[in-house]
């Protein structure tokens, strides 16, 4: 089994020389513990899904540290939270930095342990499945906006992915790329082993259920989110769907991707987009089976966009950034409008406001930065160069201020 090399390794061991505690979140399966063992092997290691192990750290903490000194890698630490009073007590006895590495797979109920108990402490990083960087050796590792500078840099890496519609079937998980693994097995295993154990443990459904919920949420990726609707596909009520949309999006399952917030543009939907971080997963629970059949059906926008807006993500979480406070998108009608209006995403950057439109086609059109006019409304902020991200084959510019680019740029 052959190593792929993480983008994220550069941001982890500088976070781990400079902070006393490191804690590296992430779905399961996106190779969190493969990196961490391979860049700090002289780290002792224990894991949190044995039960002796997490029996010791609950009932004997010192025992437990006697038998595992530091350096010490703890992997799904969110297991056993309360270990991490312990932990606060040993780090304040020293000044020295990279004491403890945690991972885990609860990014929310992870961080709210932390910052109870190691406030200050620790840095956090967030892994996700492999990026297109990753996957064709590209070392460029800045997160993606379209400025002048941001796309000279990225030319001087630029490779061609022309099998992009296999990517996008196959997905993001390590396991795919380093092994000869069936990809309805890898999938039918991930499903059984990993959500039905991890995520069903948290929702408390039956596995038909829980099965139904997981179909009828990515049967929508790429849509505002619509807990009614998914409610009645599945036949739980409203605020159950809300709990289990929550526990999806904390363990790195899926991403809510919020509206733009701002005054000035008062007929904004106010409601968040939802995305499957994986489109392999989410093509294996809606039944595209086969890379063509995908390419063909009626969902391939849909996919197209998750899977675009999954590279933009990763490019800022690769370079240790929160995509949270900086990728929006927004929709709303104008009063002239006869339908709402959108724009997929919008980067917010340094005052700047730059509009990007996600579009499956190899021929796109200035109409397509339509939207990016009601920008201009907002106060105290600019539009910047806005893109419109395509199959098209080289970098045009369609205004002065908007340019259409491959997916390679990303």
């Amino acid at each position: 089994m052959s190593y792929i090399e993480r983008s994220i390794t550069d941001i982890l061991k500088k976070r781990v020389t400079s902070s006393k505690c490191l804690l590296l979140t992430g779905a399961r399966q996106v190779g969190k513990s493969t990196l961490i063992k391979h860049q700090f092997e002289d780290y002792n290691r224990v894991s949190f899904d044995d039960k002796m192990t997490r029996l010791q750290a609950k009932d004997e903490p010192k025992l437990f540290f006697m038998n595992n000194p530091r350096p010490l890698f703890i992997d799904e630490v969110q297991k056993e939270n309360a270990i991490l009073e312990d932990i606060k007590i040993l780090v304040d006895e020293s000044d020295e930095r990279g004491q403890f590495i945690f991972s885990g797979s609860q990014k929310l109920e992870l961080m709210k342990g932390m910052s109870e108990s190691l406030a200050g402490r620790v840095s956090i990083l967030e892994l996700s499945g492999l990026s297109l960087r990753e996957i064709h050796s590209v070392k460029f590792n800045k997160h993606f906006v379209p400025t002048d500078e941001y796309l000279k840099a990225r030319e001087k890496e630029l490779v061609s992915y022309d099998n992009i519609w296999e990517m996008i079937h196959r997905g993001s998980y390590p396991e795919l790329y380093d092994t000869e693994r069936d990809w309805q097995d890898y999938y039918s295993s991930y499903v059984d082993t990993y959500l039905e154990r991890d995520i069903n443990e948290l929702i408390t459904a039956d596995s038909i259920t829980f099965l139904k919920f997981l179909t009828a949420v990515a049967a929508r990726t790429g849509e505002l989110l619509n807990y009614a609707n998914i409610a009645s596909d599945v036949g739980v009520s409203e605020p159950t769907i809300k709990n289990w949309i929550s526990i999806l999006e904390r363990t790195g399952i899926v991403f809510l991707l919020q509206p733009y917030a701002s005054g000035a543009l008062s007929r904004a939907i106010k409601t968040p987009k939802i995305y499957f971080k994986d489109t392999g997963l989410a093509c294996y629970l809606t039944r595209w089976l086969t890379v063509d059949a995908l390419k063909n059906s009626a969902v391939a926008g849909n996919m197209f966009e998750t899977y675009v807006v999954s590279e933009v993500l990763k490019s800022f979480s690769n370079e240790g950034m929160d995509y949270r406070f900086s990728v929006f998108y927004y929709r709303g009608k104008d009063k002239n409008a006869s339908k709402d209006n959108e724009i997929d995403l919008i980067i917010e950057e340094n005052g700047m406001l730059y509009p990007i439109e996600i579009k499956m086609t190899g021929n796109p059109k200035a109409s397509m930065g339509g939207t990016n006019i009601v920008l201009d409304k907002i106060p105290d902020k600019k539009r910047g160069l806005g893109a419109v991200l395509c199959l098209i084959d080289k970098k045009t510019y369609l205004r002065d201020n908007l340019v259409a680019l491959p997916i390679n740029y990303i």
